[in-house]
């Protein structure tokens, strides 16, 4: 198995959105970070995500210098690591909702956590836990050979970023180098709900098609459904993320479950 061959056939998240599209809907992909409150409840709440509406689930590895995370994720993150996360115990989570969902479960992490585990190992356990693959915020297609190999390896989905400032060269870059789908940055920054959507984010979704992408998935800032609304009409799938870490802070399991059903409503293409 090479590249983007056969992309259809071996990418769980090409099949969740997919499946989405033929339903005449954005896909939903939901975020949350491992370890917050407890191991536990990232599981309960990411199979609430599942049951109510989100058809893939990324799961963040806690870091210790989260540069591209807003105040709400960092703080979670800044907890789970006070309790005592470890890196390894992200694959009991995944294993945790993959076996109780058919939701698509991707890592979302910065580079340094798999490096330092070995990054034919990581890709091991997370394939062998029923991961779909990784999203990797801080790591560039020239620098990611390993990973490439990795996960071509062990049939993992390669989601790299783009953002409004992308060249026109790395964005084919990426696009070629990505299985799955292609993460679009809607705004330049640190991630948080913001109040609008950043009109920055349809030119990125078009840059990204133009250059060859066929699901393109906008995140940073959607928090409501009417947001997700917005971004359901161009693009293949709506990432949540603060909004989400908030609902779980504030109250509980029940209410992710909650917030999720809200947002689906937003999905169908009008």
């Amino acid at each position: 198995m090479t590249g983007v061959q056969n992309i259809s056939s071996t990418s769980k998240s090409a099949v969740a959105i997919d499946k989405a599209r033929a339903e005449g809907r954005a896909a939903l992909i939901g975020y949350l970070p491992a370890g917050y409150p407890t191991v536990e409840d990232t599981i309960a709440a990411g199979i609430a995500l599942a049951r109510n509406g989100a058809d893939l689930i990324e799961i963040g590895i806690p870091y210790s210098d989260p540069v591209m995370d807003g105040p709400v994720i960092q703080a979670a993150t800044t907890e789970a690591l006070a309790k005592g996360f470890a890196v390894r115990q992200v694959f009991d989570v995944v294993a945790g909702i993959t076996s109780q969902t058919d939701a698509a479960v991707l890592v979302m992490t910065y580079w340094n956590p798999v490096v330092r585990m070995g990054v034919d190992e990581f890709s091991r356990r997370l394939a062998e836990a029923g991961g779909a693959g990784l999203i990797t915020p801080d790591l560039i297609p020239d620098e990611a050979a390993e990973w490439m190999e990795a996960s071509d390896k062990y049939g993992l989905d390669r989601v790299f970023l783009v953002a409004p400032s992308s060249s026109t060269e790395r964005m084919k870059r990426t696009v070629e180098a990505s299985r799955g789908f292609v993460y679009a940055v809607s705004i330049m920054g640190v991630t948080g709900a913001r109040t609008s959507v950043s009109s920055a984010a349809k030119g990125v979704v078009a840059a990204a098609k133009e250059a060859g992408a066929e699901r393109v998935c906008v995140g940073l800032g959607v928090s409501t459904a009417e947001q997700v609304s917005e971004i359901a009409a161009y693009a293949d799938g709506v990432i949540v993320g603060t909004a989400l870490v908030s609902a779980i802070r504030d109250g509980g399991v029940e209410a992710v479950a909650s917030l999720t059903k809200d947002l689906s409503t937003g999905l169908t293409r009008k």
